[in-house]
């Protein structure tokens, strides 16, 4: 400034981060999300309460829609930069990237509860009350909402804790907090999530109570509801026909109900390529998981409502278990493959249900066919991503004739027992249902 030289005023608290200072905030928020949103999906398939499996893709999709809205935040403020590195934020990144490998399943959940989700929502939090809601409000607007999903999740995410911890042992519950202990720690070291930039702090504190990932090929189910391969004897028994009328509203509902092992598929696809594609894939792995939990959550509400309780339920396994030692590529093409070959059904279903004046089946069916259309695009793109990155693995066409291949040599394997046993469940459902049917009204 000249000597002599006035201008007016510019001091105000509303500019004390410039341009590039937020930028370099909103990509470490981006960064503590990514890995979040990874393990959230791995550890699908190792939880065993259905109504974790239904409601952790809404959290991590929510979490993804939260980071895309970050990511694209920090290009625009940076443009026409388009690099996106961890650089400086490496200390606290890495305590996130901790998350994946708990030493159990309520240690992983408690930690999402405890640590991880309370550090983003007080970062977020912080952000919020020095932002700048002029120069930066598409930032306040995402992260307001940001801050509601946080909230809702760390309410839910303490229930389900007690949820596991209900049948832990009292190791596994020490073992927990000593994991929880670890990570508070470790961020405390580093000086937190939060405005600052992160300091080194030394080797974490929870070096010594890591357990490496293993994604759960045998998947954990709720031991509430029947445990079974086949969820319905026309799998297995070609004299017991899909049905119709009443048959087929309760094979409808149970269908959904059983597309849990489409979410624990896109839990694992999106773990298995998180680091192979783009961040587009996992944005739309995201939305493909929650989608499969929405569906599951209907069959559940249509049994439950009709008054089935879950151990009157068939909970299967045979889609995820054909995929068992394969290569993540084929769990991706299994998703896709039942999504194309299911599709031109629906409408037909639909239109069914509104004959029986069953609106609600007719409405999930309806939501559900919109949902596959979306995902039948998906599942084309990554595998045609993925078979251009990597030449070496089989086109989509082969992929789906060796899904195809191993499902069918899976219920090969069915025994008269288990042929049995599902047509006893399935025989005791519709009979209940025949008990509670109502007669046909017109519409």
């Amino acid at each position: 400034m000249t000597e002599g030289e006035r201008y007016l005023p510019g001091r105000q608290d509303r500019a004390q981060y410039m341009r590039l200072d937020v930028a370099r905030v909103l990509k470490r928020f981006h960064f503590c999300e990514r890995p979040l949103i990874i393990a959230q999906a791995g550890w699908l398939s190792s939880i065993a309460p259905i109504d974790i499996k239904i409601a952790l893709p809404r959290h991590f999709w929510q979490d993804a829609l939260t980071a895309d809205a970050l990511r694209t935040r920090v290009f625009e403020l940076r443009y026409p930069s388009r690099m996106l590195e961890v650089g400086e934020d490496e200390p606290v990144v890495s305590v996130f990237e901790d998350a994946i490998d708990a030493p159990s399943a309520l240690a992983f959940v408690r930690a999402l509860e405890a640590v991880y989700k309370p550090a983003l929502l007080h970062a977020y939090q912080t952000y919020l009350a020095m932002a700048d809601d002029i120069a930066d409000g598409p930032s306040v607007r995402f992260l307001r909402m940001a801050v509601q999903d946080k909230q809702e999740q760390i309410r839910e995410l303490g229930e389900f804790v007690q949820m596991i911890a209900a049948t832990a042992s009292d190791e596994e519950k020490q073992t927990a907090q000593a994991w929880v202990d670890a990570l508070r720690e470790s961020l405390e070291r580093i000086g937190g999530l939060g405005i600052a930039t992160p300091t080194a702090g030394g080797e974490r504190k929870t070096a010594s109570l890591r357990k490496p990932f293993h994604f759960a090929e045998v998947p954990a189910r709720d031991p509430r509801f029947h445990q079974v391969r086949f969820y319905w004897p026309n799998v297995v028994d070609a004299d017991f026909p899909y049905g119709d009328g009443l048959r087929l509203q309760l094979r409808s509902a149970v269908s959904h109900l059983n597309e849990v092992w489409a979410i624990e598929t896109g839990g694992a696809i999106l773990h298995a390529f998180a680091g192979d594609l783009d961040w587009e894939f996992i944005l739309d792995a995201a939305r493909w998981t929650y989608d499969e939990a929405r569906h599951t959550k209907m069959g559940l509400d249509r049994l439950t409502g009709w008054g089935y309780r879950p151990d009157e339920l068939p909970l299967g396994t045979y889609i995820f278990d054909s995929a068992r030692g394969e290569p993540p590529v084929t769990r991706l093409g299994m998703l896709h493959y039942f999504e194309t070959k299911n599709i031109g059904k629906k409408n037909d279903r639909a239109e069914a249900f509104a004959s029986y004046n069953d609106d609600v089946s007719r409405h999930d069916m309806e939501f559900d066919w919109a949902d596959e259309t979306i995902h039948a695009h998906y599942g084309a793109k990554w595998l045609r991503a993925l078979h251009q990155k990597y030449p070496s693995l089989p086109d989509r066409d082969s992929i789906h004739e060796r899904c195809d291949a191993l499902v069918n040599a899976l219920v090969e394997t069915a025994t008269d027992d288990e042929r049995r046993e599902i047509r006893q469940i399935a025989e005791a459902m519709i009979q209940k249902a025949e008990r509670l049917a109502q007669p046909a009204t017109g519409s």
